[in-house]
């Protein structure tokens, strides 16, 4: 449902792999996004914050606070906020039960879809055995992407130079690669077998960067993609059905970004 101004209005919204403290992290096409799409419900499924990218060097400009009390603003009107913590932001694991200005911080979540439909939400990072058993790698890895993010920004610039929508080239490139696709493929299986064994029709996640709905099984797998590459979320609407927004151009739907992503703090 669309409201006057252009705000979209759901029954709950699904966010993951934001990264704040990363010089990845897509902050003002979150910031756009939020200002365009309002919900009863929402779920933050892990790696808000990127405690990792804190650790070795701190990195937090205006619009990653600008976000953060975004979030505030809503829970404080009324909105209910949920708070599934990663692996990057593992640190809040200490915290569950805890709510911070209104966000409640806990392990997983059932959410119950207006369709009847039960969803186990959960950030999936404790499925990834890389993360989980080879945390040297996890963080080796970690630094790779970061260069890969890094050329993904200078040659999305060059795309709007040149009149060009946003498109991710990292994430191109990681589909490409067999590995890649089979390890998504087995994450899937993996967190559709677990939200069966909560008695859950269907699983909601992040982690993987990779936005999707599908059916695997009779189990409905979803997955919320990132802010860093893609920059999805997904929607829930007043029936139950499940829609991926995905808001890297937003000008080019009738809506106008806040600022340019070139104006981002460096």
């Amino acid at each position: 449902m669309t409201a006057a101004g252009g705000t979209r209005n759901f029954r709950a919204l699904f966010i993951s792999d934001v990264h704040l403290g990363s010089k990845g992290c897509q902050a003002e096409r979150l910031l756009d996004f939020l200002k365009h799409h309002e919900a009863e419900h929402i779920y933050l499924i892990g790696d808000i914050v990127d405690g990792w990218q804190l650790r070795s060097g701190w990195y937090w400009p205006q619009s990653h606070n600008d976000v953060v009390q975004k979030l505030l603003r809503r829970a404080r009107k009324g909105a209910r906020i949920t708070y599934v913590p990663g692996n990057h932001d593992e640190f809040l694991r200490d915290y569950y039960g805890t709510h911070f200005g209104g966000i409640e911080v806990v392990e997983t979540a059932i959410h119950a879809g207006a369709d009847g439909r039960r969803y186990l939400v959960i950030h999936g990072d404790l499925f990834d055995l890389i993360v989980t058993q080879a945390r040297w790698l996890a963080l080796l890895g970690d630094k790779a992407y970061e260069v890969a993010i890094a050329a993904n920004r200078i040659f999305n610039a060059a795309r709007r130079r040149l009149g060009f929508p946003y498109w991710s080239l990292s994430q191109w490139a990681k589909l490409k690669v067999k590995n890649a696709v089979n390890y998504i493929g087995e994450f899937e299986r993996t967190l559709a077998d677990e939200a069966l064994r909560h008695g859950a029709e269907g699983v909601i996640c992040g982690h993987i960067h990779h936005a999707a709905i599908r059916d695997i099984f009779g189990m409905r797998y979803v997955n919320c993609g990132d802010w860093v590459e893609s920059c999805t979320a997904i929607a829930e609407h007043a029936d139950g059905r499940l829609e991926i927004v995905t808001w890297t151009d937003p000008a080019r739907s009738g809506f106008a970004l806040v600022a340019p992503p070139a104006a981002r703090a460096a």
